[in-house]
């Protein structure tokens, strides 16, 4: 017979609060099994499903993510369309982190910038935070439909 955990286990193994396992089974992303007193018993399968939706959460996925592209092992027959389609949904996924990741490159460039600007204040150093900083609202801007050049050259100081 397998072994079966206890939320208190459960908890202590995964490093998980007890309230966040509950919630798990109220919404339904895992859902392990009941005793006859009703209390909560997991499983080796429940147990590796948690371990995923922590890697996945470290990954920056929301549980509705999680909840609604994830069967975990429990497919049993893998559809070659339904993989493909998770696989589109992490593409796209790793192309939003990739472009977080460019953004926060920028902060931190802009940063230390300012904070050498900060250190040596001179008209040249002043001068080079300005124009790092026209160049990220450049950027933010480009986001931003009917947004021109013109309008991010007339804020140069």
């Amino acid at each position: 017979m397998e072994k079966l955990y206890s939320i208190q286990e459960v908890s202590r193994i995964l490093g998980m609060p007890k309230d966040t396992l509950r919630y798990y089974d109220r919404i339904g992303i895992v859902s392990p099994s009941r005793e006859d007193n009703r209390y909560r018993r997991y499983s080796k399968d429940d147990l590796i499903d948690l371990m995923n939706i922590q890697i996945m959460q470290f990954a920056d996925f929301s549980l509705d993510e999680i909840r609604g592209k994830f069967g975990f092992h429990r497919m049993k027959n893998i559809d070659p369309a339904y993989c493909e389609e998770i696989a589109t949904f992490l593409d796209a996924k790793n192309a939003e982190t990739r472009k977080k990741i460019a953004h926060l490159e920028k902060v931190s460039r802009l940063l230390d910038v300012a904070a050498e600007t900060l250190r040596d204040f001179n008209h040249e150093s002043d001068l080079h935070l300005a124009e790092i900083v026209r160049e990220i609202y450049k950027d933010i801007r480009k986001a931003e439909p009917g947004t021109d050049e013109e309008e991010c050259n007339e804020r140069k100081g």
